[in-house]
């Protein structure tokens, strides 16, 4: 297939009939000066396809991969271990090329696969009724409050100093750019306020909190006392999840009172994958909220011959109905992913992702007794899933680059994640999984030591 397919004729005809005099008018309002003014400097004007192919596996031999060293990174992503299965399931041809059900009722494997995707959401997340998936954690997130502001009729979120940054600029950016007669305020605590101080800053107006559970630091918020304030002032609380595998040792945010519980569902089935495509989890715990909630829901039912059979009940995104009706305009269903999660989900079962959970905290635990008898190291959690955060007594971001130059992947800078300068750039978020061996701790913990010990990290 030719890259341009489009003859000169092709593109006068089409700039005829829009009555644009030529393509660089179709760029009239980008300025002058951010305009090339000749080819782009070291890229070359033209290479076969087998030397570009040559060239770029060359490239990539830079990359550190993640199962070629020791492994420490998370915050909101993570590596764990996808069994052979999932990849069988997902390469079918019926499942690998279909797309969201627009004539559903003859999808019906399509269709069975997200209803028990759903049943596994609610029960994974406590509650009462889960959606047919969306586009990513992030973007769940504020679906969610939307969603809450319709139910309330009050115009300000409150997300709390735990949830993930980039979770809060997605809701600031979409905040800013959504149009329409609701004046969504999101005010951000920026400090490491406990509870008690997100708490004190629920009023009236509020309509909702939201809460990461476990928050970006690892650190776990009591959603009983969170919920119990937010109640009382008539709002509503998000639960924000994007490690579901602690879900299998932490109780489900549900039953501790969250209202809606979205996530981030990559960490099952789905890998890493170079940041992307990922899978967004949504539920509620009221079900007179449903006509509220955005994206597909599928419905189980029986076909005119009494046979289980199965339907797309609800549709309120824009490209099924009135756009003044629709609840949103970006659930896309990431439903390849959403096999994938269910795949695993299958696999694991109730015991198994106990069981598999016990372990990420078991590893984890053996983690934060290890690296603080490296001096210069303070683990800041108490309490813990599979992450926790480290106080260093120097800037972690030149460590973290060291470090990985020596083949240890050794966590997430808290001044990446917080660049603007708020006090945790001494901050090193470190993640285990069952893909982590005890040996890979007592190597972090060296090649810790040894970083710390040379002192010069600039």
């Amino acid at each position: 297939m030719r890259y341009l397919p489009l003859t000169d004729a092709d593109r006068g005809a089409m700039l005829e009939r829009i009555g644009a005099p030529s393509i660089d008018a179709l760029f009239a309002d980008v300025p002058a000066e951010h305009y090339l003014d000749g080819p782009i400097e070291g890229l070359p004007a033209h290479a076969s396809e087998m030397a570009v192919e040559r060239h770029m596996r060359q490239l990539s031999k830079q990359n550190l991969a993640a199962a070629d060293a020791p492994f420490f990174l998370g915050a909101g992503a993570y590596r764990h271990h996808v069994p052979a299965t999932v990849d069988h399931v997902t390469q079918r041809g019926e499942f690998l090329t279909a797309y969201t059900p627009y004539q559903p009722e003859i999808a019906q494997g399509t269709l069975q696969m997200l209803f028990e995707f759903q049943t596994q959401v609610a029960r994974l997340y406590g509650c009462a009724i889960a959606n047919a998936s969306m586009y990513d954690g992030s973007t769940a997130c504020w679906e969610a409050i939307v969603m809450a502001a319709r139910l309330t009729k009050r115009h300000k979120a409150l997300m709390s100093s735990g949830v993930h940054p980039h979770y809060v600029s997605v809701a600031q950016t979409m905040a800013h750019f959504t149009p329409g007669h609701i004046d969504y305020d999101l005010p951000v605590l920026c400090s490491n306020a406990g509870d008690d101080k997100l708490i004190a800053r629920i009023d009236e107006e509020t309509s909702c909190v939201v809460v990461h559970y476990p928050d970006v630091m690892g650190r776990i918020p009591d959603l009983p006392k969170i919920a119990e304030a937010t109640h009382a002032a008539g709002a509503l609380l998000i639960v924000v999840n994007t490690e579901p595998v602690a879900l299998g040792a932490l109780e489900a945010p549900g039953k501790l009172g969250a209202d809606i519980v979205v996530g981030e569902g990559q960490a099952l089935g789905v890998g890493l994958q170079f940041g992307g495509p990922y899978l967004g989890l949504f539920a509620i715990t009221n079900p007179k909220h449903v006509r509220q909630m955005p994206g597909r829901l599928c419905g189980e039912t029986v076909d005119a011959d009494g046979k289980r059979g199965f339907v797309l009940t609800l549709s309120t995104r824009e490209q099924h109905i009135r756009r003044e009706k629709a609840t949103s305009n970006i659930c896309t269903n990431s439903g390849l992913c959403a096999l994938a999660f269910s795949v695993h989900m299958t696999l694991l079962g109730e015991k198994g992702l106990a069981a598999l959970a016990a372990e990420n905290h078991r590893l984890a635990c053996l983690a934060a007794d290890r690296l603080a008898q490296v001096p210069g190291v303070n683990v800041l959690n108490d309490v813990f899933f599979n992450e926790f955060t480290l106080v260093l007594d120097t800037e972690t971001r030149p460590l973290v680059r060291e470090l990985a130059d020596k083949g240890v992947l050794a966590g997430v800078s808290l001044g990446r994640l917080f660049p603007d300068g708020d006090g945790r750039e001494n901050g090193l978020l470190v993640t285990l999984t069952e893909t982590n061996t005890e040996e890979d701790i007592e190597t972090l913990a060296v090649a810790l030591q040894e970083a710390l010990a040379e002192g010069d990290l600039a």
